[in-house]
């Protein structure tokens, strides 16, 4: 994806639907390719996250699991795909961060 004014409303959009569907997105974060299940998309500071699950980083699943808060900006080549997830028992939708700023949720 090109960054132009539009990628983050494209990206927001894009999580919007993975998060719905419960499929995983592909994504380059910090020139890193990785896959996520989003689980939130919330704001923090007028910006807008996603916390999720990295799968794969660079092909390679993480050394360990756990909640990965991503910056909507930064993440680029956003690509929804076929592989599906089911929310993690270390994620807790209830956590005093996502109170009153949580846009959407698995």
């Amino acid at each position: 994806m090109t960054t132009t004014p539009d990628a983050p409303a494209n990206t927001n959009t894009l999580l919007l639907q993975a998060i719905a569907l419960r499929k995983c997105v592909a994504v380059t974060y910090n020139k890193t390719r990785m896959i996520l299940a989003p689980h939130i998309l919330y704001t923090r500071h007028d910006d807008v996250f996603v916390d999720a699950v990295a799968l794969e980083r660079e092909g390679q699943p993480p050394k360990e699991f756990k909640i990965g808060t991503f910056k909507i900006a930064g993440l680029n080549d956003v690509e929804v795909t076929d592989r599906s997830f089911q929310p993690d028992k270390i994620f807790n939708a209830n956590d005093i961060k996502y109170e009153g700023v949580t846009l959407f949720v698995v």
